[in-house]
C-alpha cells in the first residue's frame, strides 16, 4: 500500500461558531498610567493564534477532535469542532470585530506534520496553501515540521518541487511559504576537533559547542518583525522545544542542535532590544497541561496559586522581562494563564486546542510614545470552531482543489468496524486502537519471528469513527480514514531484547525523561502487567506482573518485539530500544494497519473495539 501512496504521489503531481466564554482579565496596571484602550497615546492590536493544526484540514471525527466546555448547569460536554475553512470564516468574524486594531495572525508550530493524506499525500503543500489562503502572518517550528528532515523543511519555507515525487501542482510549482518560519533555536551541528559531532548539550564537553552554535545562524530567521503603518513595531521569535530530537526520528534531526529555549530567548529578545523594538511575542512549540479541562482554561490570575503543568511554565517564569507575552503550543491543550516574569511582573501564556479546534483572539496595546506593549491592556479570548460554522469559500475552494485530486486514493475501503475505536480521544493511557494497532503490526511482523509490539502513544492519530465520514457507508473504513491514524509512514523493526531489556523498557514509561510525565505505550494483546500511579519512578511498573502470553518475564531469555523506527532510535525516552539486536524491518506501519483490516474483517464480520484492558491500574 505504500508503494501505491507514493506512485499515487507522482501520478497526482502530474495531473457559527461557539465563542466564548473566557476573557482574561487586565493585567496589573501598567507604570505608565496608560489606559489600555487604544486612545491616541497606543495603538491597538490583535493577534489571532492557533497552533498544532497537524495538516488537519478537515475537522478530526470522534473525540480527537471535540473539545470540552461547561453545559448549562455547569456539567462537561463534548463540541465537534475543526475544519479549516470554519477557522478562516471566524478569523474574518475576528478581524471585523476588532476593527481599528492592527490585527495579525500567528502560530506556534506543528502546522504541518502527521497530516492526514488529504494534505500528506501533497507534502504538505495543500496545508501551505490553505494557512496562506486565511492570512497567516508568521508561525515558529514545531517538532513535526522536522518530520522529514531539515532539507525538506527548507523546501516548505523557501519553495521549490519535491526531490523525489515532483512538483504537487503542474499549474503552479511550488514557490514556499508567503509567511515566514522561524526556528531561533535550531541551529546546523558542525564537527569538533577529531571529526566528532558537536552534542549541543549542558553537559561535560559541550560548553565548547555551546560557545560555537551561539556564533553560527539558525536555520531559519530567529525572528521577525512587524512594523505597523503608525511605525510601532513587534518583533516575534520563533523556536521549538528542546527535546525535538526526542520526539522526531533521530535520523530526521542528526544534523541539527536544538538550544535551550530560555537561553534562546533571552538572547534575541537582547538583540531586539538593542534594535529598539520593544514589544515582543515568543512563539514557542512547547507547552503544559492546563488546571481545568474545558477550552477556556485559565490559571494565575489575580495571584492564584493554580499553575501549568509543563515546561512552559518554567520557561515563561524565566525569560527575560523584555518579551511580553507568550503563544504556545505543542502539548495541544488550550489555556489562558498568567505566568509572572523575573521582574514579577506578570505576562500572558496562551495556547490554542490543535487541529483547529479553537483559536486565540489576543488583544493588546501598544505605547506609541515608547514603543512598549501595554500589559495591563493585554486579554485573551478562546473561541471553538463549530462544526456548524459557515465555510469561507475562499479557503474551501483551495481545500476543494486538493481533495478532488486524492480522492480515489483515499475513499477506497480497506475493512469494516461494528463501532468507534478510540485512539486519540481516549480518556486512558491504554486505547482500544493502541490495542488494534500493536495487534497488527505482531500480525504483519510474524515473519520476522515478532512475539509482541510495542507503540508510543503518539502514534495514533486519531479515532477511527463508525459514522461515515463520506459515501462510504457506515462501519467502512477507508485507506484515507487509516492514513489519518497511522500517517508517518514509519517503518517496523522487529529486535530481539532479553527479558530484562524488556522489563527496562516498560519502566522507562515512567522513568527517566518520563518520570514527570510518564508515556504509556500501547502494547500487543501478548503482553500484559499492572501500574501502581502510587508509587514513584520505574518501581510505578509491577514487575512481578508482566507477562508474555501468560508466562512470566524470563530475564534470561529473549523475546522479538516489534516497534516503529522511531521508538527503535529511542524515541520519547525509550533508550533502552536502541539496544535491540537482529533488527529486521519486513513492512511499515501504515501498511500493517490496512493489511491487518482488510485480513480481519467484511461487512459480515467487522472488527469490534478491543477492550483496553491489557494494563491494569492499582
Amino acid at each position: 500500500m505504500q508503494r501505491a501512496l507514493r506512485s499515487a504521489r507522482r501520478r497526482l503531481a502530474l495531473a457559527g461558531a461557539s465563542t466564548v466564554l473566557l476573557l482574561v482579565p487586565a493585567l496589573s496596571a501598567a507604570a505608565d498610567g496608560s489606559s489600555g484602550s487604544g486612545d491616541s497615546g497606543t495603538t491597538p492590536v490583535q493577534l489571532l493564534a492557533v497552533n498544532d493544526l497537524h495538516g488537519n484540514l478537515d475537522a478530526v471525527p470522534g473525540p480527537a477532535g471535540a473539545v470540552h466546555r461547561k453545559g448549562s448547569g455547569g456539567e462537561l460536554e463534548q463540541v465537534q469542532a475543526g475544519g479549516v475553512s470554519r477557522l478562516a470564516t471566524l478569523l474574518d468574524r475576528a478581524r471585523e470585530k476588532a476593527k481599528g486594531a492592527e490585527s495579525l495572525t500567528v502560530a506556534a508550530g506543528d502546522m504541518i506534520g502527521g497530516s492526514p493524506l488529504l494534505s500528506a499525500a501533497f507534502h504538505d503543500e495543500p496545508t501551505v496553501d490553505a494557512l496562506e489562503t486565511l492570512g497567516l502572518d508568521v508561525t515558529a517550528v514545531g517538532n513535526h515540521e522536522f518530520d522529514e528532515g531539515p532539507a525538506e523543511l527548507h523546501r516548505m519555507a523557501t519553495g521549490g518541487c519535491h526531490p523525489k515525487d515532483g512538483c504537487a501542482d503542474p499549474d503552479r510549482p511550488y514557490d514556499g511559504t508567503d509567511f515566514p518560519y522561524l526556528a531561533a533555536n535550531v541551529l546546523p551541528r558542525t564537527a569538533e576537533k577529531g571529526g566528532k559531532a558537536g552534542k549541543g548539550r549542558k553537559d561535560g564537553k559541550a560548553g565548547k559547542t555551546r560557545k560555537a552554535a551561539a556564533a553560527r545562524k539558525p536555520i531559519l530567521p530567529p525572528y521577525w518583525i512587524k512594523k505597523l503603518p503608525g511605525g510601532e513595531r513587534i518583533g516575534f521569535i520563533g523556536l521549538t522545544t528542546k527535546d525535538t530530537p526526542s520526539v522526531v526520528s533521530a535520523s530526521m534531526t542528526n544534523d541539527l542542535v536544538f538550544e535551550d529555549e530560555v537561553e534562546t530567548i533571552d538572547r534575541y529578545a537582547d538583540e531586539l532590544d538593542r534594535k529598539g523594538v520593544k514589544a515582543v511575542v515568543a512563539l514557542v512549540h512547547e507547552g503544559a497541561r492546563p488546571p481545568g479541562k474545558t477550552y477556556d482554561a485559565t490559571c494565575g490570575k489575580d495571584g492564584a496559586g493554580d499553575r501549568l503543568d509543563g515546561p512552559i511554565q518554567g520557561i515563561a517564569e524565566k525569560a527575560s522581562p523584555k518579551v511580553d507575552l507568550f503563544v504556545t503550543g505543542h502539548s495541544h491543550e488550550p489555556y489562558m494563564c498568567t505566568v509572572k516574569d523575573p521582574a514579577g511582573q506578570p505576562r500572558l501564556v496562551t495556547q490554542s486546542a490543535s487541529f483547529g479546534r479553537t483559536f486565540t483572539d489576543l488583544r493588546f496595546d501598544i505605547d506609541r510614545r515608547t514603543g512598549d506593549l501595554v500589559r495591563s491592556s493585554a486579554r485573551a479570548d478562546g473561541h471553538i470552531v463549530t462544526t456548524d460554522t459557515p465555510k469561507q469559500p475562499k479557503v474551501d475552494r483551495v481545500i476543494e482543489k486538493w481533495r478532488a485530486r486524492s480522492a480515489q486514493m483515499a475513499n477506497e475501503p480497506v475493512g469494516h468496524i461494528s463501532d468507534d475505536i478510540p485512539g486519540r480521544g481516549a480518556p486512558d493511557p491504554e486505547t482500544p486502537l493502541g490495542d488494534l494497532i500493536t495487534d497488527a503490526q505482531v500480525a504483519a511482523t510474524r515473519e520476522a519471528g515478532a512475539e509482541l509490539a510495542l507503540l508510543n502513544w503518539g502514534g495514533v492519530r486519531s479515532d477511527l469513527t463508525y459514522r461515515a465520514s463520506g459515501k462510504e457507508g457506515d462501519g467502512v473504513v477507508t485507506y484515507g480514514e487509516a492514513f489519518q491514524v497511522q500517517p508517518f509512514d514509519n517503518p517496523l523493526v522487529t529486535m530481539t531484547l532479553s527479558g530484562k531489556q524488556l522489563l527496562a523498557v516498560l519502566r522507562q514509561q515512567f522513568s527517566g525523561a518520563n518520570e514527570g510525565y510518564p508515556q504509556v505505550l500501547q502494547i500487543s494483546d501478548e503482553l500484559r502487567f499492572d501500574v501502581d500511579m502510587s508509587r514513584t519512578g520505574a518501581d510505578r511498573l509491577l514487575a512481578d506482573t508482566v507477562r508474555v502470553n501468560g508466562e512470566p518475564v524470563d530475564e534470561s531469555r529473549t523475546y522479538k518485539v516489534t516497534v516503529n523506527d522511531f521508538l527503535s532510535q529511542g524515541g520519547n525516552g525509550f533508550s533502552v530500544l536502541k539496544e535491540g539486536t537482529d533488527r529486521k524491518s519486513v513492512t511499515r506501519d501504515l501498511d500493517a494497519f490496512t493489511g491487518y483490516l482488510k485480513g480481519h474483517s467484511s461487512p459480515d464480520k467487522p472488527i469490534a473495539p478491543p477492550k483496553a484492558d491489557r494494563i491494569t491500574w492499582r
